[in-house]
């Protein structure tokens, strides 16, 4: 028989000691205190560049002020009222739908010719490759006031070779002459478009694999099966992120349409963002609610033909599939 002493019997009695557990960091992660400090940089340029100039448009619509810019008070949607209600505003949207179609349909099919031109090997790629991507290098600023001054009427180097050639006989007024503005600005939006489209696709070119070619051409696949039935699919994504990308720079191009078109009166061939400019700062009431409106409008537009044709992709891609 066991005898238990009265110390023995306190000693099992006690409460066991509970351990605790201490969270253990694992490796690679930070605190919230360390991320905020590498985020907060540029947390706070897209606070002061982004979210404040987008909380400041929206109050701006809904108030009135004066021609020197003053808050007079709230306006309600009488800015959006009169902004819809422009008769100009048909014009210069059906001028952005011109401008921002035929810029990125001619971006990208010419991007996709010098895209398969510069990813062959040849003589001199380097240098060629060099000097495309000159144009989107220089500032936008610089570009377009370098084809103002070759568009010029009287002295643009564009007029002097068409007559040396024996194209025209006088000289045409490209930028003065409505019939010629807007085929100037495309000219020039995609002369400035290319370079970024096009190297957009080399990389995307780069990335399809050679086996795959080696196998079409084994199969007896032509030049124009393959690049249809291979290349163009697995170029796809490329292609997509190209049109969405150029979709929104072009629309919200400034320089180009300013510099070429800025000078001629009335609205015949501006776009919303030269047109919301001039509400604010050309015309004769300088109504910058409006012309916030009008940017909130924008906005909107772009988002919404972003979104239809991200949608129409996603339908041809199910439509293929299934």
């Amino acid at each position: 028989m066991t005898v238990v002493t009265p110390g023995q019997d306190a000693e099992r009695i006690q409460p066991r000691r509970r351990r605790v557990f201490k969270h253990r960091r694992s490796p690679g992660t930070a605190t919230i205190g360390e991320a905020l400090l590498w985020l907060g940089p540029a947390l706070i340029l897209i606070i002061g560049v982004v979210i404040y100039p987008a909380i400041t448009l929206v109050a701006t619509s809904f108030n009135k002020y004066s021609i020197i810019g003053l808050r007079i008070g709230p306006a309600g949607f009488s800015n959006y009222v009169n902004f819809l209600t422009s008769p100009d505003l048909g014009q210069v949207v059906w001028n952005t739908v011109i401008w921002v179609g035929a810029v990125v349909a001619l971006t990208i099919l010419i991007s996709l010719a010098l895209a398969q031109f510069l990813s062959k090997e040849f003589f001199g790629r380097r240098f060629v490759r060099w000097a495309v991507i000159v144009p989107w290098a220089a500032a936008l600023v610089i570009s377009s006031q370098l084809f103002r001054l070759m568009f010029d009427y009287y002295h643009g180097i564009i007029n002097q070779a068409l007559i040396d050639l024996g194209v025209i006989h006088k000289p045409i007024d490209f930028l003065g002459d409505p019939h010629w503005t807007m085929p100037s600005m495309i000219a020039v939006g995609v002369f400035v478009s290319i370079p970024f489209t096009a190297y957009l696709f080399v990389a995307g070119l780069n990335a399809i694999p050679s086996d795959v070619y080696e196998a079409a051409r084994i199969d007896g696949s032509s030049g124009w099966q393959t690049y249809r039935q291979i290349t163009l699919p697995l170029l796809r994504p490329a292609i997509l992120i190209g049109v969405v990308l150029n979709m929104i720079y072009v629309f919200n191009s400034f320089p180009i349409n300013w510099i070429l078109n800025g000078s001629n009166p009335g609205f015949g061939n501006d776009t919303l963002i030269t047109y919301m400019y001039k509400l604010a700062f050309k015309s004769a009431a300088h109504d910058v609610g409006e012309s916030a409106a009008a940017g909130i409008f924008n906005v909107i537009i772009i988002l919404i033909a972003v979104g239809i044709y991200l949608r129409f992709v996603n339908w041809r891609e199910s439509e293929k599939q299934s």
